[in-house]
């Protein structure tokens, strides 16, 4: 059976999936970041939900990436982990 890394080597010769997977880094970056935010407060995914009044997995999903969460739930994950929620702008390089 092959794994996700392997295909993934594989289909990235593919244009498509190349762009489509791009599309996605943005969306992977704050899944990766809210990780990293977690874990560098030293908090579970558990002690996270009970602060935010929220489930385990609804936390999974958010580090997962398989939803987008709302500025107000970014806010609440902020509180709950003891950190200032701050959101940027940056100028896009041109290609």
């Amino acid at each position: 059976m092959a794994t996700l890394k392997t295909l993934h080597s594989k289909w990235q010769h593919e244009p498509a999936y190349r762009q489509a997977y791009g599309e996605l880094d943005e969306e992977f970056a704050l899944a990766e970041e809210i990780a990293q935010a977690r874990s560098r407060a030293g908090l579970t995914q558990a002690e996270v939900a009970e602060r935010m009044h929220t489930t385990q997995s609804n936390i999974a999903r958010m580090e997962a990436g398989r939803t987008t969460p709302s500025t107000r739930t970014l806010e609440k994950f902020a509180q709950a982990i003891g950190a200032k929620l701050r959101i940027s702008f940056e100028p896009v390089r041109q290609r």
